[in-house]
């Protein structure tokens, strides 16, 4: 695979990457979204340590993340339920 050498700030430090090429947009906009959030906590928080902001923008991903995988598993929009009776409506044509 093609890798490129990339170098993201994120909170004034910089992190050297290798990523897929296919997979620089992604990530450039992934840290975007994380300095928009970062600067959010600062402005809106009495909180100067980078540290600690990168903590709370961490948890708040990490809590969004967690939302959306217990989501697969609960929420299927009654998909389920309408493949058991489909599977009931098939097994009666047998």
């Amino acid at each position: 695979m093609d890798k490129l050498s990339i170098k993201l700030n994120i909170a004034n430090r910089f992190y050297p990457m290798k990523i897929e090429r296919s997979s620089e947009e992604t990530i450039r906009n992934a840290v975007k979204k994380m300095e928009s959030r970062l600067k959010f906590y600062e402005d809106n928080y009495e909180i100067k340590d980078k540290q600690d902001i990168l903590a709370m923008c961490l948890i708040e991903y990490a809590s969004k993340l967690e939302k959306i995988s217990n989501r697969k598993f609960i929420d299927d929009d009654g998909v389920s339920e309408k493949l058991i009776n489909l599977d009931k409506l098939l097994s009666e044509i047998n």
